[in-house]
């Protein structure tokens, strides 16, 4: 029990030395961060098919771990990993933080730079001029996972024509874990963590990058399950990444995009939603911890066969995620794909909400806290009788969020109301041809963060009920 205890403790400082969220951050008195916004720059042609990630600008503030930009990669399995990606910045510094869902957790007790990723480790790319291939401005930070945080366990490489080449960046690297114990053959671990900051002034930087600056990033995480058996395959964001060549590697942009247009709506509000609960419009889906999958404790189950259910046609659905990384089979996304073919082409859309009817929450009377939900969008199809948590497509661009607080009194039917501004999100599917595809998923911290909401396959009782799109479009 004591060494149990030991470990959750360790996890917990970890959480609240890397983030060090401010009291608006805890529920109480809380209010979002100052943030400011980047114009939406729209092209005539298809996107880059590279994700990007978003990055909120914290200012002067502590970097609060709940509002970090969510991101994923990876796979579940007992072989494979799959990990959650938080980013987020201040004036002083860039915050990226991961949690990966492992089964066995090994580190080596006689480390050496050279072998750093041969064990649980993870690798951080970074190119500060978003160049297509090393140079000066590449960065290499590589950490594995060790009890606490060591420079014996740590790595920092500069590019250049020659290649990678060591030197002395400072940088800070934070290991955290769940589980039985390091460096075992047991099947009862979790996870681990390893939160990354990056000092601005490391990369040679006098303060944070102007706002809409963008870099490249790439994370590679680096799995070993056994002593003596050789690593396991790479996990890596995004999927295609190669260690050198950065014009693989993802975007990272400084500032959450947003959108605003002087035209003014001509016409009432176009209204997206399923019009019938047997019409295969507006598709929806869980994925993970859903309602009636939600925190199950059998080991086989949440390895084999938890990232592998389909809950495509369920009523309702469940949004949760958390700092600690031993409840992982808690955690749910949700996946809903709205058709824009009702909006008359070569208009101008003047703003988009995406309309959620909440009817409950995880945790007991007075144990659920605020959830900050993100949007974000994808740029691949899937079926609603056949995704799941691992084939689900991964996030392509993140969009901010929405604040959505616990119910302690339900109202009836159909819920109550949420909303986010999806505009930004909107006016790229518009101008692209494409349907907007969307996931909302959190970086919460709190236990109990679960929030219950109303699926496209409810009944026809529930029509106002069922998830909407609601746009504006003007001459």
């Amino acid at each position: 029990m004591k060494t149990h205890l030991f470990r959750l403790f360790t996890l917990s400082v970890l959480f609240a030395l890397l983030s060090s969220p401010p009291a608006a951050s805890q529920g109480a008195g809380r209010q979002d961060s100052p943030l400011l916004y980047l114009p939406v720059v729209i092209k005539g042609t298809p996107p880059d098919h590279l994700p990007r990630i978003n990055a909120p600008d914290f200012g002067s503030q502590a970097i609060a771990f709940e509002q970090t930009a969510i991101a994923w990669f990876g796979q579940l399995s007992p072989e494979r990993n799959y990990t959650d990606l938080r980013v987020g910045y201040n004036h002083q510094q860039l915050y990226l933080y991961l949690a990966i869902f492992d089964r066995r957790l090994w580190y080596d007790e006689n480390p050496s730079p050279s072998r750093l990723t041969e064990w649980d480790a993870a690798t951080l790319l970074l190119d500060t001029a978003a160049n297509a291939n090393l140079s000066s401005t590449s960065y290499r930070f590589v950490a594995q996972l060790f009890g606490d945080e060591d420079p014996r366990y740590q790595a920092a490489y500069r590019g250049g024509s020659a290649g990678w080449q060591a030197t002395a960046v400072p940088f800070s690297a934070k290991p955290g874990w769940r589980g039985n114990a390091l460096n075992d053959d047991s099947d009862s671990d979790r996870g681990w963590a390893m939160g990354f900051t990056i000092p601005f002034s490391s990369l040679g930087l006098t303060a944070a990058p102007p706002y809409g600056s963008t870099w490249r990033l790439a994370v590679i995480v680096h799995d070993r399950d056994s002593r003596a058996g050789a690593p396991i395959g790479d996990q890596s964001w995004p999927p295609q990444a190669s260690l050198n060549e950065p014009d693989t590697w993802g975007y990272l942009n400084f500032g959450i995009p947003s959108y605003q247009t002087t035209v003014q709506p001509s016409e009432e509000p176009v209204v997206i939603r399923r019009p019938t609960e047997t019409s295969p419009l507006v598709p929806d889906a869980d994925v993970g911890g859903a309602i009636t999958n939600q925190c199950p404790g059998d080991e086989f189950h949440i390895w084999n066969e938890w990232a592998n259910r389909n809950y495509g046609k369920a009523p309702d659905f469940n949004i949760q995620n958390q700092s600690d990384i031993a409840d992982w089979p808690c955690f749910a996304k949700y996946y809903v794909t709205f058709p824009l073919e009702s909006i008359p082409p070569n208009k101008t859309i003047v703003s988009a909400r995406l309309i959620l009817h909440q009817f409950g929450n995880a945790g007991g009377s007075g144990e659920a806290k605020p959830s900050y939900i993100q949007v974000l969008t994808t740029l691949g199809d899937w079926q609603e009788d056949t995704i799941t948590w691992n084939n689900a497509p991964l996030a392509y661009e993140n969009f901010g969020g929405s604040w959505v607080d616990p119910i302690t009194t339900f109202p009836g039917w159909p819920g109550v109301r949420r909303t986010w501004n999806v505009s930004a999100a909107v006016v790229k599917a518009y101008t692209h041809g494409q349907p907007l595809r969307l996931v909302l998923y959190s970086a919460d911290s709190d236990y109990h963060s679960g929030k219950y909401f109303v699926a496209s396959d409810t009944g026809d009782w529930n029509l106002e009920g069922r998830p909407t799109l609601e746009v504006e479009w003007g001459n």
